[in-house]
C-alpha cells in the first residue's frame, strides 16, 4: 500500500490536472464510448483558443488606446463610454459594415489570399501555447520551432498583398516586410537555438518545467539575459511595432502592404498584428519567465497549508496560479510593447536592416557560442 501511494503521488506531481481525462472519464461515466468522448472533445480546446484569442485582442486594442491616451493626452479614448470601451467597439462595428471594395487591375484571388495568410499561421501558433502542464492543445515534441516555421508563413502573405494590390505603395510596404521579417528571424531563431540547448528539448511544455525547480531564481531570463533582449527585439520587429513599423510607414507609403483594403480584409491585418502581439509575449514568458510557474516554488505553498503537494486543494490552487501568472507575464510585456510604440520614434529603413544584420546577429552567434560553453563547463546550471 506504501509503494501504490507513493507511486501515485508522483505521477500527481509529474501530470499535474489532467482536464482532458478528466472529461474522457466523465463521458464514460455516462456511457459515451471513448473513441466519441475524444471526438466531442477535440474541437473544445480549439474553440477555447479562437475565443481566447480574440478577447486577446480586445483587451489589448483597449489597452492600446487607454494608454496612448495617458501617453500623448488624448480625451477620446480616455473618456469615450466606460472606461474608454465605446471607441474600440465602434471601430470594430464601422469595420464589419463597412463595403469590400477591390480595386479593378488588381488580382483578385491573391488580394482575397494575402489577409488569409497573414492571420491563420498566427492562429495556428496557439496550437503549442501552454497556460498550465496539461493546458494546451498539442504537446508537439518541436513546438517551438514550429512557431518559428509558421510565423516565417506572414511575410508571404504581406508580400502577396502588396503585389496583388497593383499599388507601388503596397508593393513596397510588402517588400519591405519580408526584408524586415528575413533579417529578424535569424538572430531570433539563435536566441531560441540557446534556449532549447538549456532545456535539452524543443517542446514548450519541457522548456517551462526546466525553469520551474527554484521558482523565480530558476527562470531563463537570469541565464539568458542578452537572449531574453535579442528575442524581445526581434519579436517586435516581426510584429511590426514602433519603432519598427516600416512596412506601413504612413508618412512614407500611405499603410503600406494595406493601403488598397477595406472592411473586413482591413481588419484581418490589425487582427493578425494584435493576436501576433499577445502570442509574442507569450512565448517570452514561456521561455524567458517560468511561463506558468509562481515565484515561489508549489512545495513551500502546501508546506505552508500543511497540504501535501499531491492532495487535490494544491493541484488546483497551482492550475489556478499557473493560468493567471501566464496571463499577468504576458500583459505586462504587452504593456511595455504599447509603452514602446508610443513613446519612440521610427527608425529608417537601413538603421532597421543594420541593427538585424550587423548587430543582433553577431550577438546572437555570440550568445549561442557562450550558453554552448557554459553548458560543458556548468552542466548543473545550465542544462548540462
Amino acid at each position: 500500500m506504501v509503494t501504490s501511494s507513493v507511486t501515485t503521488s508522483q505521477v500527481l506531481i509529474t501530470q499535474g490536472i489532467d482536464i482532458e481525462l478528466s472529461f474522457n472519464q466523465a463521458m464514460e461515466g455516462i456511457g459515451i464510448s471513448p473513441d466519441f468522448s475524444h471526438l466531442l472533445w477535440l474541437p473544445l480546446p480549439m474553440l477555447l483558443v479562437l475565443i481566447a484569442a480574440v478577447i486577446g485582442v480586445l483587451v489589448t486594442v483597449w489597452l492600446e488606446r487607454k494608454i496612448s491616451a495617458a501617453a500623448q493626452q488624448r480625451i477620446g479614448p480616455e473618456y469615450a463610454g466606460a472606461l474608454g470601451i465605446l471607441q474600440p467597439m465602434a471601430d470594430g462595428l464601422k469595420l464589419l459594415v463597412k463595403e469590400d471594395v477591390i480595386p479593378k487591375r488588381a488580382d483578385g484571388l491573391l488580394f482575397t489570399l494575402g489577409p488569409v495568410l497573414v492571420l491563420v499561421p498566427v492562429i495556428l501558433s496557439w496550437l503549442i501555447i501552454p497556460f498550465g502542464q496539461n493546458l494546451l492543445i498539442s504537446n508537439v515534441g518541436i513546438g517551438i520551432f514550429l512557431w518559428i516555421a509558421l510565423s516565417s508563413i506572414q511575410p508571404i502573405g504581406l508580400l502577396m498583398s502588396g503585389y496583388a494590390s497593383n499599388n507601388k505603395y503596397s508593393l513596397l510596404g510588402g517588400l519591405r516586410a519580408a526584408a524586415q521579417s528575413i533579417s529578424y528571424e535569424i538572430p531570433l531563431a539563435l536566441a531560441v537555438l540557446a534556449i532549447v540547448m538549456m532545456s535539452n528539448s524543443l517542446s514548450t511544455i519541457d522548456i517551462v518545467e526546466q525553469q520551474n525547480s527554484a521558482g523565480l531564481l530558476s527562470w531563463n531570463v537570469w541565464r539568458q539575459p542578452i537572449g531574453f533582449l535579442i528575442f524581445w527585439i526581434c519579436a517586435l520587429a516581426e510584429c511590426e511595432r514602433l519603432p519598427f513599423d516600416l512596412p506601413e510607414a504612413e508618412e512614407e507609403l500611405v499603410a503600406g502592404y494595406q493601403t488598397e483594403y477595406a472592411g473586413m480584409k482591413f481588419a484581418l491585418f490589425y487582427l493578425g498584428s494584435y493576436i501576433n502581439l499577445v502570442l509574442s509575449s507569450l512565448l517570452v514568458s514561456i521561455l524567458y519567465l517560468g511561463g506558468w510557474g509562481f515565484p515561489i516554488p508549489v512545495e513551500w505553498l502546501a508546506n505552508w497549508l500543511g497540504q501535501s503537494i499531491d492532495a487535490p486543494l494544491i493541484q488546483i490552487i497551482n492550475g489556478s496560479i499557473g493560468i493567471v501568472m501566464t496571463i499577468l507575464k504576458t500583459y505586462l510585456l504587452v504593456f511595455l510593447a504599447i509603452l514602446l510604440r508610443w513613446t519612440t520614434p521610427r527608425v529608417r529603413i537601413d538603421q532597421l536592416l543594420d541593427l538585424g544584420w550587423k548587430f543582433l546577429l553577431p550577438i546572437a552567434l555570440a550568445n549561442l557560442l557562450i550558453t554552448a560553453s557554459l553548458k560543458l563547463v556548468f552542466p548543473f546550471a545550465f542544462g548540462g
